[in-house]
């Protein structure tokens, strides 16, 4: 296996592992109190329960977790980027900083794995862009 291989391997078993692991957790709260992380004003928001809503959150991350790990790496890779994404924005409105800026650095790393996805398929950085368009 080639440097770049192991690199994209690597980046996409990550990407795909902790996003079903911490999507199961939503379920059990056993590494964090999730509703906790939810910002007040994003509670207000929404017409149930935080813990409700973690468990949406949890069926999201597996799935998209999992489909990480199959032939759709490049799409939900930026999938699971957008989502980091959304949770630091969150985690910001939470007073959360320090997690929020850990989310963004993730977020950088799977814009990374779809990057390496696209080079992986022989996707020129043109046809690459317009593919996501």
């Amino acid at each position: 296996m080639d440097r770049t291989e192991s690199v994209f391997q690597t980046l996409r078993f990550t990407y795909g592992i902790v996003p079903v692991v911490a999507g199961l957790d939503k379920f059990t709260n056993l590494l964090a109190d999730w509703p906790e992380y939810l910002a007040p004003s994003i509670a207000g928001l929404i017409p149930f329960d935080p813990q409700v809503w973690m468990y949406i959150v949890g069926v999201i991350e597996i799935v998209a977790g999992l489909a990480v790990l199959t032939r759709w790496t490049r799409l939900f890779a930026y999938v699971v980027a957008a989502w980091l994404v959304a949770i630091a924005v969150n985690l910001l409105l939470a007073g959360f900083y320090d997690v929020a800026v850990r989310d963004l650095v993730m977020a950088v790393g799977a814009w990374c794995l779809a990057r390496l996805a696209e080079a992986r398929e022989g996707l020129p950085a043109t046809a690459a862009a317009g593919a996501r368009a």
